[in-house]
């Protein structure tokens, strides 16, 4: 009975180890940041939003993510120094532009394309898990900010138009800190 009491035990930390090595592992949520001077959306064929000068937030969640994620990736752009100074210098914030965040969710950033040539999104988080952690994104990242940020229709076919200020593109991963 002993045995087989040890024998669950261990088979249920081998399992929380592979679990906890996965989670920490291969999810993220992700981000590619986009320098803009304008950015719009229209979602389903209605204007939705618009900024002027500030970032274009693409925005994709994977299964496993969570808040921490959402927070990591709001902390690291609300105070990314990325535009211009009077040396012509990437040292500038965004509060030092006044400018405004535009975040659009983009599942396709979890694409992945090792078998053939169509990509499996497998990996891209369910709406029932994305839409909660989107809007905590947003509104985290808004309270960071002190601004309300604009955002596209989760979910809805968007056409999303812009002009990359740069341009300046960035990639971030909430479990590949760079």
């Amino acid at each position: 009975m002993l045995k087989t009491f040890v024998s669950h035990r261990l088979s249920d930390l081998l399992l929380h180890v592979i679990i906890s090595c996965y989670v920490s592992n291969f999810s993220s949520m992700r981000a590619l940041i986009q320098r803009v001077s304008e950015a719009i959306v229209i979602a389903d064929d209605v204007f939705t939003s618009q900024i002027k000068q500030g970032f274009l937030v693409l925005l994709g969640v994977e299964q496993l993510d969570q808040k921490e994620d959402a927070e990591w990736l709001a902390d690291k752009i609300s105070q990314m120094r990325i535009f211009q100074d009077e040396d012509d210098k990437m040292n500038l914030s965004l509060a030092q532009v006044n400018g405004d965040i535009l975040v659009v969710s983009q599942f396709t950033l979890h694409a992945s394309t090792k078998k053939g040539n169509r990509p499996s999104f497998i990996k891209a988080a369910r709406p029932e898990i994305a839409i909660p952690l989107y809007e905590y994104f947003n509104n985290y990242l808004g309270r960071l900010i002190g601004k309300e940020v604009k955002t596209g229709v989760f979910g809805a076919d968007m056409k999303v138009s812009l002009i990359n200020d740069g341009p300046v593109t960035i990639w971030l991963d909430s479990k590949n800190k760079e």
